[in-house]
């Protein structure tokens, strides 16, 4: 099997996370296999490739949701897989996580979505919890808007409110799944600046699913290309290197779209 392409850096800070020889499955059917990279302290970082290839399942993976068929997932060189179910869910307190449709309560305001990690996790009191979502809504511009349903906005407006509760504890990691998808190229746009200044403002390592080339070029400094034939990972490095110095035709396919 071929070695999988690799942009290079000039520099390499400590990493953050850590996917080593992984292998996920369903059963006796492998999804993908053989996945090694490094996600740095502050990367956003694109888990990219055609669809069906294992991008949201590699997600699931790290976030705790699926357990490895084989390899490892290190936080700060802690095997996350290995530890006690304790120890997984002190792990799982650091991520923040924003899915493709929001998955916003519909019963619940805004408000109150983004407080049901902050009375799940803390012992905040109901007006410190409020407080704490007003906050969080101001910072992806909506603010005012504590007490509408997720119903009564839209589309860019509900993936905004996902960011804000994928916030509620400060985590050191964000993870999104599609955060793009259904969006018109204007809300796109401004959610990926969105996304930029939340890793610029909290300092936090973020982690992409996306098959969106402007997303992904915007956004993305670091990233791993799936392969579903192949069911292994054939790229990993900055997406706008490896679109210049793609030798896989496939790769350079993918990252080349819609150019004349």
């Amino acid at each position: 099997m071929a070695e999988p392409q690799i942009a290079q850096t000039n520099t390499e800070p400590d990493a953050h996370i850590e996917v080593r020889d992984l292998t996920m499955a369903y059963g006796s059917f492998v999804v993908q296999r053989d996945l090694t990279f490094t996600i740095r302290r502050e990367d956003i970082f694109i888990i990219m490739g055609d669809s069906g290839c294992g991008k949201s399942t590699l997600l699931r993976h790290m976030i705790g949701l699926m357990r490895p068929a084989k390899g490892r997932v290190l936080y700060e060189d802690k095997d996350f897989w290995a530890a006690t179910p304790e120890a997984r869910k002190t792990f799982m307190r650091n991520f923040g996580m924003s899915y493709q449709s929001g998955a916003m309560w519909s019963s619940m305001t805004l408000s109150e979505n983004i407080g049901v990690p902050l009375g799940e996790y803390t012992d905040l009191s109901a007006s410190e919890i409020r407080e704490i979502a007003k906050l969080k809504l101001s910072l992806v511009g909506l603010s005012g808007f504590e007490d509408y349903y997720p119903s009564e906005i839209s589309g860019g407006m509900l993936k905004r409110a996902g960011l804000a509760r994928a916030m509620a504890l400060d985590p050191d990691i964000l993870f999104f799944d599609e955060p793009s998808a259904g969006l018109d190229p204007l809300s796109s746009r401004l959610l990926d600046d969105l996304i930029l200044e939340l890793r610029d403002s909290l300092g936090a390592t973020v982690v992409v699913v996306t098959h969106e080339l402007a997303s992904i070029f915007t956004i993305g400094n670091n990233g791993v290309f799936l392969d579903a034939e192949k069911k292994t990972m054939t790229a990993t490095g900055d997406p706008k290197k490896l679109r210049d110095e793609a030798t896989d035709p496939k790769l350079h396919a993918f990252l080349t779209r819609g150019e004349l």
